[in-house]
């Protein structure tokens, strides 16, 4: 009877040991919240928010348990030049002045298998709260050459902006926007 009692707790343990808690990382820039929008038709604007911040829980043996929160600050948009990023920026757009921070948080995270994983949750955007769905794959995970340990994700999601109250200015053909996110989390 001891021994089925300590096999047990042993189990218990090490179920418990598997689930950790993982901070973002990006301090050391592994990470990134990439955007991609049609500009009128005619080519595609590429652009980032370069100031985020998030943390999640993982583990492997228990998906579906995970959950993760992310916030964005808007008025850190990116799009590699300084007057449209103004604009993007501005009261035809986003108005990162009036809405400064978007965050997500999870709802629901399911393994699809192969890695694959589907990531529901809530988004609020230009004051807007919308549930989508993020389509993600597990990158890897494992000791780094420092002592820690880290997981990393990547993932895609379809924003329609008129979902969040954004004007399509750019013409029929730009009406979504592709987001492609990456993050690698170090445990705490």
């Amino acid at each position: 009877m001891k021994k089925r009692l300590l096999a047990a707790a042993t189990l218990l343990m090490s179920l418990n040991a598997s689930a950790a808690d993982y901070v973002i990382d990006t301090r050391g820039g592994h990470a990134s919240i990439n955007f991609k929008i049609p500009h009128l038709g005619y080519s595609m604007l590429l652009g980032r928010f370069n100031d985020f911040s998030g943390n999640f829980s993982y583990d492997a043996s228990n998906v579906s348990a995970a959950k993760i929160e992310v916030s964005i600050n808007t008025t850190s948009l990116d799009s590699n030049h300084a007057e449209r990023d103004k604009h993007l920026k501005g009261g035809d757009f986003i108005e990162a002045n009036k809405f400064g921070e978007a965050t997500f948080t999870s709802t629901s995270i399911s393994d699809k298998g192969n890695g694959k994983l589907e990531v529901k949750g809530d988004l609020i955007l230009h004051g807007v709260t919308k549930a989508i769905v993020i389509d993600a794959v597990k990158v890897g995970e494992g000791d780094d050459p420092w002592g820690g340990y880290r997981v990393g994700f990547s993932g895609t999601t379809v924003l329609k902006l008129k979902d969040f109250n954004i004007p399509e200015r750019l013409g029929p053909a730009s009406t979504e926007v592709e987001m492609d996110l990456h993050i690698e989390g170090i445990r705490q």
